[in-house]
């Protein structure tokens, strides 16, 4: 099966919420940048929350096909990229998303309402 990014982006969330992620942000880079069409960004509430979540989104995204093509930030659980090529995934600890503010520093990028539409 071959998704396209907005299906890649919808299927994190999907995941991640059933997870009881907070926060969910998905912006629409593609306008903006080359290095993604969108970031799906999240919160969880400790490490343990966050790993949960990631592995989730891994899951979903494995058995439509897709495994990420570089994953960082398991072991400390602080803050977790998964990159699908047009879709990077971040899920945060509050405190690190609040530190590095991601939505500041790609604040041309416009938000993407859930469900999106292709």
């Amino acid at each position: 099966m071959v998704l396209d990014p907005q299906a890649v982006a919808r299927y994190a969330v999907e995941a991640a919420e059933e997870k009881k992620a907070y926060e969910v942000t998905v912006l629409d880079i593609g306008s903006v940048s080359v290095v993604a069409d969108y970031f799906v960004m999240l919160n969880g509430r400790s490490s343990t929350h966050t790993k949960s979540i990631a592995e989730e989104i891994e899951n979903k995204l494995e058995e439509a096909g897709l495994r990420p093509y570089r994953k960082e930030g398991f072991r400390e659980g602080r803050w977790i990229l998964l990159d699908y090529g047009d879709v990077v995934v971040h899920v945060f600890q509050e405190s690190e998303r609040r530190f590095y503010n991601l939505e500041r520093l790609w604040g041309d990028a416009e938000v993407v309402g859930m469900p999106m539409n292709g």
